[in-house]
């Protein structure tokens, strides 16, 4: 045999070899072929198909429109029953009513209703429709961390002082967004960057002037009712759980302190203290939470009456009109937008936002066409001012009253409540179905604290809310 013959036959015992041997991988799947010892693959399903469009079907209403042609209540025997509340002494001096059918706003019985009174926390419903009417209701407020020179960062403050210290709850207002997040976020990036120490600084300089306004009482200072309003805090600077604990004197430092915990669980060590810090203008963004939209915001200073969240809400409000972030220019810029709104403030003087210092004025007029305004169906973005007030008997700072009423969940309303001034204003649906909106302002209570006043008005409510005097 040839030596040229020898090789053709060796590299073709080769081939088959080879052949060979990539058939039996095939057939076990090692390498890619049509040949394969797994059973054959089941039958594909039939390609699915879409359901024709159908008609949608009824749907039932949870409560029915009010009627507009119920019977409105008599004007004389609502006044009557203005009269007997002002008489009453529990009431004590000083009294404003004014009450007026929802739908037409025709004045059914009053006493005194453009004459000013302090208005304790009702006076939170001007901020409630300035800043729902100015800045819209799905205004959220950012809480971001920036670069800074080196190896610094910036936690920037946006206003949100009901940050979670822990992960946010997109289903609540308090605690919406959560330092927890934030900081994952910022580890996240800093860790493909392979950084892992920084020095964390915290800008809250969206909000000048005093945090504490010289109007407020220290005793009320010191027992929890407010904390110093800062653009930057975790659960409104709660020290510790409940309704008035006592808060941080610098909440936005508290918040930082928190934050630089966080990012340490995460994996990023925090050189020295937190330091108050200027944001730069290129700092790159490394994080972001955003809190509750505002109309939820709203819906809780209302419903818990809370003083802080109000007062920020009112300097968001400010820097809006281009005022400043103050307390000032909070007070001014929220009755100059419901004055713009359509409302009288004639007279109308706010020491703050929150009704909880002393000097502010405002009369029952000025208050029943703020409810007006929110109840009005052409005003649908004021609407969460008219479902975010306490119901009786079942939410807010009125679930401890009207609990044995016939007016329980027949009330929305809100509630001031000062040492010597007892004030309720909202709506309530009388027995004709006839929806009434009512303002009781009074300023110069006896001594005896709330029991007294709040038991006359709450009476006199749930009388107009039995009234079948059409």
């Amino acid at each position: 045999m040839t030596t040229a013959a020898r090789v053709v036959g060796t590299a073709f015992l080769v081939l088959v070899l080879a052949g060979g041997a990539y058939l039996t991988a095939d057939a076990y799947d090692v390498v890619p072929g049509m040949v394969t010892l797994e059973d054959p693959p089941p039958d594909p399903l039939p390609f699915p198909t879409a359901p024709g469009a159908v008609e949608a079907a009824d749907t039932v209403t949870a409560l029915a429109d009010l009627d507009p042609q119920a019977p409105v209540p008599a004007a004389a025997s609502v006044q009557a029953l203005v009269d007997g509340l002002v008489a009453d002494p529990r009431m004590g001096p000083s009294v404003g009513v004014v009450v007026a059918d929802q739908l037409t706003g025709d004045v059914l019985g009053a006493h005194l209703p453009e004459a000013g009174r302090t208005p304790a926390s009702t006076a939170k419903l001007v901020t409630a429709i300035a800043a729902l009417s100015t800045l819209g209701p799905d205004v959220t407020l950012p809480t971001r961390v920036v670069r800074g020179a080196g190896n610094s960062i910036v936690l920037v403050g946006g206003g949100d002082m009901m940050l979670a210290a822990g992960a946010g709850d997109p289903t609540a207002v308090e605690g919406h967004a959560g330092l927890a997040d934030l900081a994952a976020q910022v580890a996240k990036v800093l860790q493909l960057e392979g950084a892992t120490t920084v020095s964390l600084g915290f800008d809250d300089s969206l909000f000048s002037g005093p945090t504490l306004s010289p109007t407020w009482n220290p005793a009320d200072i010191a027992a929890g009712f407010v904390a110093p309003v800062t653009a930057l805090a975790v659960d409104t600077a709660k020290i510790t759980p409940g309704e008035y604990p006592p808060r941080y004197p610098d909440p936005s430092l508290a918040a930082a302190k928190t934050f630089a915990q966080r990012l340490t669980e995460a994996g990023i060590t925090v050189d020295g203290t937190p330091r108050r810090s200027e944001t730069p203008g290129d700092g790159r963004e490394l994080g972001i939470v955003r809190s509750a939209p505002l109309d939820g915001i709203v819906h809780h200073f209302l419903d818990t009456s809370d003083n802080t969240i109000t007062e920020l809400v009112s300097r968001l409000v400010a820097i809006d009109a281009g005022l400043p972030a103050s307390f000032e220019g909070g007070t001014t810029a929220v009755l100059h937008a419901v004055a713009v709104a359509g409302i009288d403030t004639t007279d109308a003087r706010l020491s703050d936002a929150s009704g909880l210092g002393s000097g502010s004025v405002l009369p029952p007029d000025l208050l029943l066409g703020l409810l007006r305004l929110a109840t009005d169906p052409s005003h649908g973005v004021l609407r969460d001012v008219a479902t975010g007030m306490p119901i009786a008997g079942l939410t807010g700072t009125l679930s401890d009253r009207y609990s044995q009423s016939t007016a329980k969940g027949l009330v929305r309303a809100k509630t001031g409540s000062l040492p010597h001034v007892t004030s309720l204003a909202g709506t309530v649906l009388d027995a004709d179905a006839r929806q009434l909106v009512f303002v009781v302002m009074a300023d110069a209570t006896p001594d005896g604290g709330q029991w007294g006043p709040r038991a006359a008005i709450d009476s006199f409510v749930t009388t107009l809310s039995g009234c079948g005097c059409g």
